[in-house]
């Protein structure tokens, strides 16, 4: 089991990050105010216009540490990783079934079924514990049901996202019904950009999310770019996007469901720039100061009956992908909430 390491954030944009012997060290206005050891570090992430020297990139890349920019509002720009360390034989039977139709669909299936799976236990769950809305969340909750079973008798990929879309469509359908505060409204998903503050965040943490996953793939030799069920095309972590499918829901959208219902953030955490929803430069902070307490908690796992902190499932459902791909299991395990 690999260790959950910590990710450094610099939202900051007059900070400067420079390397200091065996540690990262950050600087404002010239003045240290952090440093932070490499081998405490998996990731760093820098916002906007902070700075970052050549040193620091170059001994980033030697210790497998990444470091990936996103705009002032999390947008993804860009990451840099160091050399890849990847087994030859594993990439070659992921592309090898990437081309097969049939074993690629198989694969595609797992990660839509695991998918519509969870989003159902989140309806399930908030129908609970609120009987005022159990009726409207129950209703989706059986189509829910029968999407999942109807992705597995697909016969294409295409029909397959069709599923896929359906599905999601109806989940974010009753998302509003479960936000129980009054100020944030949810009128359906939205995105490029956000328009309110639900989309806001489950825009900037799907974000969060899909870095970590993309980590995970390079960590256990995948290509995060082949993927199954997303398409190929220049850029795109297609193999990352397929696996974040299935966290999506129990991850990032049970967290942003917690932070608007518990008022630890609020509509005054946000300000709109044009049409784009963005956080306030102190709200922003808070929100990964939670992430990373989120990414802390432990759940069971579905598939190795035993504790995992969050932010490990990524590491986890990456090395059963790549036990699976290898033949030392019959089949992928997804995530299944429970």
């Amino acid at each position: 089991m690999r260790k959950l390491l910590n990710t450094l954030y610099l939202t900051n944009p007059d900070a400067l990050l420079r390397k200091q012997d065996d540690a990262l060290r950050v600087e404002l206005d010239g003045k240290c105010v952090m440093s932070v050891p490499f081998h405490v570090l998996d990731g760093v992430v820098l916002f906007g216009h902070v700075g970052c020297s050549m040193a620091v990139l170059r001994a980033c890349g030697e210790r497998g540490v990444s470091v990936v920019m996103l705009d002032e509002r999390g947008g993804y720009t860009g990451r840099f990783e160091g050399p890849i360390h990847g087994n030859v034989l594993l990439r070659r039977e992921q592309y090898k079934r990437s081309v097969d139709s049939e074993a690629c669909l198989t694969t595609a299936k797992r990660f839509v079924v695991a998918k519509v799976h969870n989003t159902r236990v989140i309806l399930l769950r908030q129908a609970r514990d609120h009987t005022e809305i159990a009726g409207e969340l129950g209703k989706v909750a059986e189509y829910l049901h029968t999407s999942g079973r109807s992705a597995l008798a697909t016969k294409s990929l295409d029909e397959l996202r069709g599923v896929e879309g359906d599905a999601a469509h109806a989940y974010f359908s009753v998302f509003g019904s479960m936000i129980r505060v009054e100020g944030i409204r949810f009128n359906g998903r939205n995105r490029r950009p956000a328009r309110d503050p639900a989309n806001a965040m489950l825009s900037f943490f799907y974000a969060m999310l899909a870095r970590d996953v993309a980590t995970a793939c390079e960590a256990v030799g995948l290509d995060p770019q082949m993927g199954y069920l997303h398409a190929c095309r220049p850029g795109r972590m297609s193999l990352a996007l397929d696996l974040m499918e299935e966290l999506r829901a129990p991850v990032v959208d049970r967290f942003v469901l917690g932070l608007i219902n518990r008022k630890q953030m609020g509509a005054g955490d946000f300000r709109m720039e044009g049409e784009a929803c963005t956080f306030t430069d102190t709200a922003i902070k808070r929100a990964l100061a939670l992430w990373q307490e989120r990414k802390r908690e432990e759940v069971v796992h579905p598939y190795l009956k035993e504790k995992v902190p969050i932010g490990l499932l990524p590491f986890v459902q990456a090395q059963l992908l790549a036990r699976y791909l290898r033949g030392d299991l019959d089949d992928y395990p997804a995530f299944l909430w429970r």
